[in-house]
């Protein structure tokens, strides 16, 4: 090896300047960049498919210990299945129940054995029961079994009075020890005020309790853990689903809980532009119920700060929706996580709330995926229908600025008012009822054709992808033509407007119109419509349109179509490598959610 010492003010040749890239080098280049590519794909589909198998866990763990709590709350003569042995109520294989949770369809049964413990010198002698659940998911098949063991109603050795056993367990069935449990009845004298602890297994036996029905209020907790209990019956909830105990002499009521690691979670609120919105009112709603029919466990006003969040701390595993309250002006125009968060022990997680301007009647679509329920990115949505009659496409996987009324007037550069836009050429009018846009009349005739320039959409980042164009009405009279063409920068003040080919020369003539990927990677937009007609008694109509986008405000699988009207529509949903669907008699009143699984 030559080292050359170079010299203050030496200029060192490589040798590169006179032979440039080579093709090799290209190609290798190339390949680098494709692993990479392939990498971060490969890591984002392994982040997706864990998160869809805990929120298959996390529901099926809910359903089973609802199932499993039935059991345990039956008389022990009847812990049977129908065409088991021992003979009793509960389904079997047979005779299946099938149940909808959280949205999915499962079937649930059991299996009921009686068995001899080992060290009963007695083997005829029934000593105890064993119950398996078996909850069967309908869409894939898959079977998850949950075990648990019924001693039997009269004690040996018990003595008066009747016994508490407790049972505690996590998130997914595991022994919880060294939880503390309070057993409290205020209504006997002396009380009742014990503080116990569960074993390495989870359990604790109470013996000895005095006779009282609906009584006994048992609390399970532990540090860092959420907390489990039986609930008595009031006016709020006179049907609790754990009921205060009851103790029989010379009975055993089992009773089991489930706690887990506490987590947090924090909702940002945001608008179209990925900005924080302060000020929101939501109302945050988990799915674990306390009582029938809707008695939820976790249900809780809140309102974000200044930062646009709400920071939800040491609360419960469970499925957590939002749903925005109050006479705000804001409706939910899409989510990430998908309408709901799925939160799990132990974790952190935030949940974005992408917030738009509400309308009376709007449409929310969420395409998933029929086998891993995952959102579809780049789904088309076409729906049709109402009056007036519209037929428009939108894509998922985006947000979208829509503009629904100019009557405010021109003079706004950046697009805070909702109502009002840039500028026009005097030849636009605005104030006409029903509200829309149409051209000036002048002495009982339209002007031949004028024009609008909207004022600036701030989607809150460069890294956005525009997709779609829409607008309604989609049909106008033939005399009478709506024309758009649209233009975008990263400094706000460039405004080189552009049809669909990136051209001044064409426009933007079709309702769902993909737009032109050269204004992809800038972070402001404009739109610049265009009014004409060739029969001045007739003139041109719009009443909304709307530019769907992606960027930081990611909502995946999802899209909105606002201000509709309260009309019945047809949806047709399609996918690239999916089975279409069409889904007919869409009763769209005030603000409706669509979901539709496609096949593959």
């Amino acid at each position: 090896m030559i080292l050359h010492k170079i010299k203050v003010g030496e200029t060192i040749s490589l040798g590169i300047k006179s032979r440039g890239v080579t093709l090799i080098e290209m190609i290798v280049v190339t390949v680098i960049v494709a692993i990479l590519f392939s990498s971060a794909y490969g890591l984002y589909a392994v982040i997706i498919k864990a998160i869809a198998f805990y929120r298959t866990e996390t529901t099926v763990s809910a359903l089973a210990g609802q199932y499993l709590e039935i059991a345990r709350n039956l008389p022990y003569a009847e812990i049977g299945t129908v065409n088991g042995n021992p003979p009793g109520n509960l389904p079997d294989e047979t005779n299946t129940v099938t149940v909808i949770f959280n949205g999915y369809d499962y079937r649930v049964y059991y299996v009921v054995n009686a068995l001899h413990d080992p060290a009963d010198s007695n083997p005829t002698v029934q000593d105890y029961k064993q119950v398996k659940l078996y909850v069967e998911d309908v869409d894939n098949g898959k079977k998850h079994s949950f075990v648990t063991t019924v001693a039997p109603i009269n004690l040996a050795s018990m003595g008066s009075g009747g016994a508490l056993s407790i049972e505690v367990f996590d998130s997914v069935g595991q022994p919880v020890s060294s939880a503390q449990i309070s057993i409290v009845n205020n209504d006997i004298v002396p009380n009742i005020n014990l503080s116990r602890t569960s074993d390495i297994n989870g359990n604790w036996d109470e013996v000895g309790l005095p006779e009282s029905a609906n009584n006994y209020h048992v609390t399970v907790s532990k540090s860092g853990y959420s907390v489990d209990q039986t609930y008595p019956s009031t006016i709020a909830n006179p049907d609790p689903t754990k009921p205060d105990a009851t103790i029989l002499n010379g009975q055993v009521t089992q009773i089991s809980f489930s706690i887990d690691k506490t987590s947090s979670l924090v909702f940002d609120t945001l608008d179209q532009s990925c900005q924080p919105l302060s000020g929101i009112d939501l109302e945050i709603q988990g799915s674990k119920l306390i009582g029938t029919p809707n008695v939820f466990k976790f249900d809780n006003n809140y309102t974000s700060g200044a930062g646009g969040q709400i920071q939800l701390s040491n609360i419960e595993w469970d499925n957590y929706t939002p749903l925005v309250i109050g006479g705000q002006g804001y409706m939910i125009y899409g989510s990430y996580p998908v309408q709901q968060v799925i939160l799990l022990p132990d974790t952190s997680q935030n949940f974005n709330l992408i917030l738009g301007p509400k309308t009376d009647h709007s449409l929310l679509v969420v395409a998933r995926d029929s086998s891993t329920d995952n959102p579809i990115e780049g789904a088309y949505v076409n729906l049709q229908g109402g009056s007036p009659l519209i037929d428009v496409t939108q894509v998922t996987g985006g947000s979208i600025l829509s503009q629904q009324g100019w009557s405010g007037g021109s003079g706004q550069e950046n697009f805070t008012d909702e109502i009002r836009y840039f500028e026009d050429d005097g030849n636009i009018s605005a104030s006409v009822l029903p509200a829309a846009l149409r051209l000036a009349e002048i002495s009982g005739s339209y002007v031949s054709s004028g024009y609008l320039i909207s004022s600036t959409f701030d989607t809150g980042t460069s890294s956005t992808q525009y997709t779609t164009l829409a607008w309604n009405p989609a049909s106008q009279d033939p005399a009478a033509s709506v024309r758009f063409q649209i233009a975008s920068n990263n400094d706000n003040s460039t405004w080189d407007f552009a049809g669909p080919d990136g051209t001044a020369g064409t426009f933007y003539t079709v309702p769902g119109s993909a737009i032109n990927s050269l204004n992809n990677n800038n972070r402001y937009i404009r739109y610049k419509v265009f009014l004409s007609t060739t029969n001045f008694s007739i003139t041109p109509v719009l009443s909304n349109l709307s530019i769907n986008y992606v960027s930081g405000c990611f909502t995946p699988g999802q899209t909105v179509f606002p201000g509709l009207s309260q009309n019945t529509y047809q949806a047709i949903i399609s996918a690239p490598g999916y089975l279409p669907q069409t889904v007919n008699n869409i009763d769209v009143s005030g603000y409706y959610i669509l979901q539709v699984s496609l096949s593959q």
